[in-house]
């Protein structure tokens, strides 16, 4: 079992900067594909980032140059680094922990932290 805690959401305004932080509790972190998710109010809810066990990343494209997203596996957690940010990055960011071992799927959620970009 891995339990997830997001922090460092916030009120922000537009051009400014958060870091969201991850806390993995549990074993064997470092096996784990990480990643972030936002939902907006009255929207899906969708990818940001994800990062490999390896430390491959990938982005939706409406954040590429912006986010980055990186992984302390000795601190089993996981960062979002969001530079320029936009209003329509406002949403719920979630961090989800996903790994396939054994035919078996272990995936888990946090319980979100909200961020607001507005002037």
């Amino acid at each position: 079992q891995v339990q997830l805690v997001e922090s460092g959401g916030g009120l922000v305004q537009p051009g400014g900067s958060l870091r969201l932080s991850c806390v993995a509790s549990g074993k064997s972190f470092s096996t784990y594909t990480m990643g972030w998710y936002r939902q907006a109010p009255g929207k899906r809810r969708d990818v940001v980032a994800v990062i490999t066990s390896g430390g491959s990343a990938n982005y939706t494209d409406s954040v590429k140059g912006r986010f980055t997203i990186s992984r302390d596996n000795a601190k089993n957690t996981v960062y979002l680094q969001m530079n320029s940010l936009k209003p329509e990055d406002t949403a719920v960011y979630y961090c989800n922990a996903d790994r396939t071992l054994w035919r078996v799927r272990n995936n888990y959620w946090g319980q979100g932290t909200q961020v607001t970009i507005a002037s």
